[in-house]
């Protein structure tokens, strides 16, 4: 996207985190010690699947996942996605495997890349759709995380759900909240660039009405600073 087009993209999306260090949140997984930043370090990856209420990160610490291991990134919904989808991925992955398996670069051999499939709202997909899965999980064919905002016991079929790591993610609280708006206010990706001061009293609100959304606060910042200048 060309830089003089920046301005129309939200803010919420020009300020998702590209990274572990840029993420807000979750300390519980990500931080120091803490399972899902232990995956990432070792470079490990298991099939995972993410629980939580919506704006809790589920998304971005996919793609952050992602980046951070030089992972293939594929997004898929659950809701407009079906049967045909998955076998058009599992074969692009299988494809790219087996070709990378096999290519020499100055005598050196590119390792295989993984692809990570990120399946939103996974617990709209039927039984079959899961089962289809099942075997591709097994043999590492993909790597999976899906994302959910209902309980995975009840919701992911046993098969699949035993073959991933179930990780809660919790709503942000009012500081995470907090620091978000202030992030966006001084990074030059956000606001940075005009230098905008917010009272205690409307960075407070701002924080409450969000509702532990990230999203709906830089929504919302972002409004103000419009109609305010």
């Amino acid at each position: 996207m060309l830089k003089s087009n920046i301005k129309y993209i939200p803010l919420a999306a020009r300020m998702r985190p590209r990274n572990l260090k840029e993420f807000v949140g979750q300390n519980h997984l990500v931080g120091k010690d803490m399972p899902i930043r232990k995956l990432i370090e070792s470079d490990n990856l298991v099939s995972m699947i993410f629980w939580g209420p919506p704006g809790s990160g589920k998304t971005t610490l996919s793609r952050i996942i992602a980046n951070e291991t030089s992972s293939n990134f594929i997004k898929i919904s659950a809701v407009d996605s079906g049967k045909d989808d998955l076998k058009k991925i599992v074969k692009t992955s299988k494809d790219k495997s087996q070709f990378q398996d096999t290519l020499f670069v100055k005598n050196k051999t590119i390792e295989q890349e993984r692809t990570i499939l990120f399946i939103d709202e996974i617990h709209r997909f039927n039984k079959a759709q899961q089962d289809y899965l099942l075997p591709f999980v097994e043999d590492g064919t993909i790597i999976l995380i899906g994302a959910t905002t209902e309980n995975p016991s009840f919701e992911v079929i046993s098969p699949l759900l035993s073959r991933c790591r179930v990780f809660v993610l919790k709503q942000h609280t009012l500081k995470d909240i907090k620091n978000i708006i202030l992030n966006a206010l001084k990074d030059k990706r956000g606001l940075g660039s005009l230098n905008i001061d917010i009272r205690n009293d409307a960075l407070e609100y701002l924080a409450q009405y969000s509702n532990g959304d990230p999203r709906t606060a830089l929504n919302a910042l972002e409004l103000a600073v419009k109609l305010t200048s």
